[in-house]
């Protein structure tokens, strides 16, 4: 509807998204965060570390939360947004970014605005490890052993499907809950599924298979 705006490809989930940008260089791409397979942040990080690719992504969440804006603007995204934007106000968005602007919030800022705003916003007591994975403050294997516990697995399942030590899994599980300041595997899960990392309908799908 906008004369300036063009729809060049659509996909439903993170695998498929991610072959049709590298494949259409869209100048924008518009990724929901709860993807199926890969999601957004993972798309996001995969885009970033392709040094041919010029596509920005704006990130699209149902869930507003600031320490997650941060780690999606320091993964590579070029702009944040919750799903209820106002349409034109997202239109304005993609403009932006399309410019070669990020996008948080209301501001608008340049590359050395956005390290700023980044350097102005570390978030202080918190323990993070493998800077610069895609579900900061978790590392890809801490990530692991969550999708494990979302899916309802213990401990002994967890270390003989990740082929690691039942203690291994003790350790990780202890990290998980004191990097995300949870009190238990319940409250980790739900935070991973209201954040969209993990997907309810990709566990039931593993489960059965």
């Amino acid at each position: 509807m906008e004369a300036d705006l063009h729809v060049v490809g659509q996909a439903s989930e993170g695998n498929e998204g991610l072959a049709l940008i590298k494949q259409l260089s869209p100048d924008v791409a518009l990724v929901d965060v709860n993807l199926p397979n890969i999601n957004g942040q993972q798309l996001t990080r995969a885009l970033k570390n392709e040094k041919k690719n010029t596509t920005r992504v704006v990130l699209l969440t149902a869930y507003d939360d600031s320490s997650q804006v941060i780690h999606a603007m320091a993964a590579g995204a070029a702009a944040y947004c919750v799903k209820d934007i106002d349409p034109l106000k997202l239109v304005e968005v993609v403009r932006a970014v399309a410019g070669g602007n990020f996008v948080v919030g209301d501001q608008v800022l340049d590359q050395p605005g956005l390290q700023r705003w980044l350097g102005e916003r570390s978030v202080a007591g918190r323990a993070y490890s493998d800077p610069g994975e895609p579900f900061e403050p978790l590392s890809s294997r801490e990530m692991e052993v969550l999708e494990c516990v979302t899916r309802g697995m213990s401990n002994k399942e967890i270390a003989t499907h990740l082929d690691i030590s039942h203690q291994t899994v003790k350790n990780h599980v202890t990290a998980v809950l004191r990097k995300l300041n949870v009190e238990d595997r319940t409250q980790a899960a739900v935070y991973a599924l209201r954040r969209g990392w993990v997907r309810l309908y990709d566990n039931e799908k593993r489960v059965q298979e």
